[in-house]
């Protein structure tokens, strides 16, 4: 009831508006989006690849149906390409097809995400798009599918474990040889798409998982679950699976502890950062993903709070403990799942 509730709230332009005005709403979107701004992301870039990690890089922002808007948001991901090509960072990028003009059509869609993959190409940056609620995900097969036979390959897609069809999508992904990235899901979806059962949820992706890992290609495992990120690591190590056959991949910041040990167990850990100013919905379906994750930033909160000082905590921006499990008061963010 929590989850749904928090998703109804992503979805509600009432509560957006309310909640968005709010200087503690703000304060609480610093925990999943370093910022608005291409220089934001560009440091969490360097934070994350300090730390031994990957990064891909997520603009948010989807459902555009404004030709300038889509235009500026290919522009921003020009921008950020040029950057982490001129830097030499180790980050892709993860992008929506509505975002760059799905829903205006065809032509201007081709024309407008043919600008950025063709810039990916030419630096040899992956660009992975995401999947988005249950209208879409046929839709957005068949895009990528089309792109796929234009003759792109530093493509891939995500799929999410609790979308009942998805065993079918995994298979054809591994046939076509693409890379996948497979999460829980954060979508509101209803029962007869949707898996709505957590058990069930995890059941599939642990399922889905050992497809990938076995016939898939460069899976992206992306979860914050321990108990699925066991599971993974206990196949891996049963089937021989080399740890550079695939990856783990967390969103930015909640599980920092978690990322840095997998790292230091010989294993790749791709953070999704995402930046820009459509972050409302996002931090709203990351909190209904991990509903412990509402308690760990009110409590980071009120030991950065002058209360919070005033009694000992960390100062503004400084390492908490005891945060959900994280350890981490400065770089955070949500689930996979």
């Amino acid at each position: 009831m929590f989850r749904r509730g928090l998703l109804y709230l992503s979805e509600s332009s009432g509560a957006k508006k309310l909640l968005t005005g709010t200087p503690l709403t703000r304060t609480m979107s610093l925990r999943f989006v370093p910022g608005e701004r291409v220089e934001d992301l560009i440091g969490a870039v360097r934070e994350a690849n300090a730390q031994g990690l990957k990064v891909t890089a997520n603009y948010l922002g989807e459902a555009v149906t404004n030709r300038q808007q889509a235009q500026a948001a290919a522009d921003t991901y020009l921008e950020v390409l040029d950057r982490t090509d001129r830097e030499g960072l180790d980050a892709s990028i993860s992008l929506k097809f509505t975002q760059m003009g799905q829903d205006i059509d065809d032509a201007f869609l081709r024309e407008n995400l043919g600008r950025v993959l063709q810039r990916a190409d030419d630096a040899g940056i992956f660009v992975r798009f995401d999947m988005e609620s249950s209208a879409y995900v046929q839709r957005t097969l068949d895009a990528f599918e089309a792109l796929w036979r234009d003759g792109w390959r530093n493509i891939g897609v995500v799929l999410q474990a609790y979308m009942r069809r998805t065993a079918g999508d995994v298979a054809r992904m591994n046939e076509l040889g693409a890379r996948v990235r497979l999460c829980k899901g954060a979508y509101r979806e209803p029962p007869e798409v949707a898996l709505q059962d957590m058990a069930a949820i995890r059941k599939n992706f642990a399922e889905l998982m050992q497809v990938l890992l076995r016939d898939g290609v460069l899976p992206g495992i992306a979860t914050h679950d321990e108990r699925l990120v066991d599971a993974t690591v206990r196949f891996v190590r049963r089937e021989g699976i080399d740890p550079s056959r695939f990856e783990f991949q967390m969103l930015y910041g909640v599980r920092r502890d978690l990322e840095q040990r997998l790292v230091e167990q010989g294993y790749t850990v791709r953070v999704y950062v995402p930046f820009g100013e459509k972050w409302y919905p996002y931090l709203m379906r990351r909190l209904a993903e991990r509903p412990e994750n509402v308690a760990f930033m009110v409590e980071s909160m009120v030991k950065e709070s002058p209360l919070g000082v005033l009694f000992g905590s960390s100062t503004p921006g400084g390492r908490t403990s005891g945060s959900g499990g994280s350890g981490n008061s400065g770089r955070s963010g949500g689930s996979h799942g």
